[in-house]
């Protein structure tokens, strides 16, 4: 089995559910007492989101850079980084290691590619749905990608930042955000994508007319795959 590296803490409530999962499909696919081999850097997400929102993104990249070569050093075959919005700086991590990223979006498009989908929701960090690096991560697969409309941006980026990094699940942010999904169906989505690992603790499947992909799941189930090939 090989080893792997997870930059975490972005928060920690969505990590936490990225160990989980790993450790419960290594489990379901190899039976018995099997667990995943991963080592984890954890970073404090309070100094992180002060870089973002100083829009300080080299700085962002040098301190997840470094997670990452800690990582490699330690003896991780690959990474993952278990935040949708951090993978801005993808590259900066790219380019201080030399063991393979596996990028979330590059998953996330593939397994919508395989259920026929082409035309997606992106619910997401304000980040991540305004800035044009993961969209055209997206994009690049030949996926058409929409995002929410001004008001319901910050509807889904403020319950993120205020409650679910907090470990905070309310019901009447999950009736918000099936509002938000039904008007981008009303747009013409063929499925949405749950774009911020921390929503999936919010709304799944039986919360939108159409598919729904869970991120966090997603690149989880490609690490064990990776880790088990």
């Amino acid at each position: 089995m090989k080893t792997i590296g997870m930059i975490g803490g972005m928060s920690w409530e969505s990590t936490a559910e990225y160990y989980r999962l790993a450790n419960e499909q290594v489990r379901e696919r190899l039976g018995g007492l099997a667990s995943a081999q991963v080592l984890l850097a954890s970073l404090d997400f309070a100094e992180v989101e002060r870089l973002q929102a100083r829009g300080d993104w080299a700085g962002a990249g040098d301190l997840l850079a470094r997670a990452a070569t800690s990582l490699e050093a330690g003896g991780a075959d690959f990474i993952v980084l278990c935040t949708n919005t951090m993978h801005r700086v993808a590259d900066a991590i790219e380019t201080a290691i030399d063991i393979p990223l596996l990028h979330l979006a590059d998953v996330t498009a593939e397994a919508v590619l395989r259920t026929g989908v082409r035309r997606v929701g992106l619910l997401a960090t304000a980040y991540t749905m305004e800035q044009a690096f993961y969209r055209d991560r997206l994009e690049g697969h030949g996926l058409t990608v929409l995002t929410p409309d001004a008001d319901d941006r910050a509807t889904v980026h403020r319950v993120i930042y205020e409650e679910l990094c907090l470990g905070l699940v309310r019901d009447e942010s999950r009736s918000a955000y099936r509002e938000v999904i039904e008007r981008l169906v009303a747009r013409g989505v063929e499925g949405v994508i749950l774009g911020c690992t921390e929503i999936e603790l919010l709304v799944n499947e039986a919360d939108s007319p159409v598919p729904v992909f869970p991120t966090t799941r997603l690149h989880v189930e490609a690490a064990v795959t990776r880790a088990l090939a």
